[in-house]
């Protein structure tokens, strides 16, 4: 290798790098907001995978951690962001998030406003509706604030998909910075102001000015990576390739280019030495449903899922398995009714696969 060719990896050492950098090997003692920062934020989605994930990372994990974040330190934010899911983000980088995740502006295109049955100016109305409500009355239900959107904006054509739990229009308002998820009713999400929810609310800057913050997050947790890979993560590769390659392009100083395995990737250049020390792990682990390490790879990741069991992980509704790691990759999938029951597709070593168990099983005890 000549002094100009980027350094040669191998994916086991890639994967042993993300686990370090994930706090998966080992797990530390950050803070829910720490951990949140470390992975680019956690889905959310499903609120008790939300807190598994970042249970699973801290050695003796705090109960009910995430809702004091939440409600009552408000350091963590529950709304919209990348692939248009639910996230737990930290409040000081929520703004960053929010307006990369938006950048694509799907609802300015046809094929967008004629599904949907909204153009850009009814996004507008809708968010000036909203805003004016939420100032009226900090916290609404979904109804509620839908009814006072309509009633304010004269919205009634869109009033059925403004009240649709999938929250189609109201992605973008979240992306805006307009609101963001409050505490729950019952059984009924609300809504709130993030510029009254959060005393220190820094607001939505330009998507080329939040960029670099969210690349670096990135590569991070989940590098080496390229602009497709960010915008699989980020988008399901909705923006536009001129505005990632741009992204990119403007952070040359920062990166570096690494081998793995015959694949030229990217990496922030102050990481390179790390991860090229770093040796491959057999370490085992349980992760749960929709956990971070296995979306920020994306399910298409043959390195990391076995193309014959992609369909055991992302299964239909958009539902990501909890699943089992042997040295980084994934190498079956779990459940729990009781007890836990494990499909392997591999050969894991059953102390090892013992130990993990029982740590997860103990973890579902007391990360709700």
């Amino acid at each position: 290798m000549s002094p100009t060719d980027p350094p040669s990896l191998t994916w086991p050492q890639v994967l042993a790098w993300r686990m370090r950098r994930q706090l998966l090997d080992p797990p530390g003692g950050d803070s829910a907001v720490e951990i949140a920062h470390r992975l680019g934020g956690v889905q959310a989605q499903v609120a008790s995978a939300a807190k598994l994930a970042i249970a699973v990372r801290q050695q003796r994990p705090p109960a009910g951690q995430v809702e004091r974040a939440l409600y009552d330190e408000r350091t963590l934010i529950r709304t919209w962001a990348m692939r248009g899911t639910l996230h737990l983000l930290p409040v000081d980088g929520t703004g960053d998030y929010l307006a990369v995740s938006g950048a694509h502006r799907a609802w300015e295109k046809g094929s967008w406003q004629k599904v949907f049955g909204a153009t850009p100016d009814d996004l507008e109305a809708i968010a000036a509706a909203a805003t004016d409500a939420l100032d009226a009355t900090p916290t609404l239900t979904r109804d509620e604030l839908t009814q006072e959107i309509v009633e304010r904006s004269g919205s009634a054509h869109l009033q059925e998909v403004l009240g649709s739990g999938w929250g189609t229009l109201l992605k973008p308002l979240a992306w805006w910075g307009v609101l963001c998820h409050g505490p729950a009713q019952g059984n009924r999400v609300t809504f709130t102001s993030p510029r009254r929810w959060v005393s220190d609310w820094r607001g939505v800057p330009e998507p080329d000015e939040a960029a670099p913050t969210v690349i670096r997050a990135f590569l991070r947790a989940h590098g080496p990576g390229t602009p497709d890979a960010f915008d699989a993560w980020l988008s399901r590769s909705l923006s536009p390739r001129r505005q990632l390659k741009g992204w990119f392009a403007a952070m040359a100083d920062e990166l570096a280019t690494v081998d793995v395995e015959g694949t030229p990737m990217q990496i922030l250049a102050d990481d390179v030495d790390e991860l090229a020390t770093t040796k491959p792990t057999d370490v085992v682990r349980l992760l749960g449903g929709f956990d971070q390490y296995v979306l920020g790879a994306g399910t298409n990741a043959t390195y990391l899922v076995p193309t014959e069991h992609r369909a055991d992980v992302s299964r239909p509704g958009g539902w990501i398995s909890p699943v089992v790691l042997r040295g980084g990759r994934l190498v079956g999938t779990w459940r729990a009714d009781g007890a836990i029951d494990v499909t392997l597709w591999e050969d894991v070593p059953p102390a090892a696969l013992k130990k993990a168990t029982a740590r997860m099983q103990e973890l579902l005890g007391t990360s709700s």
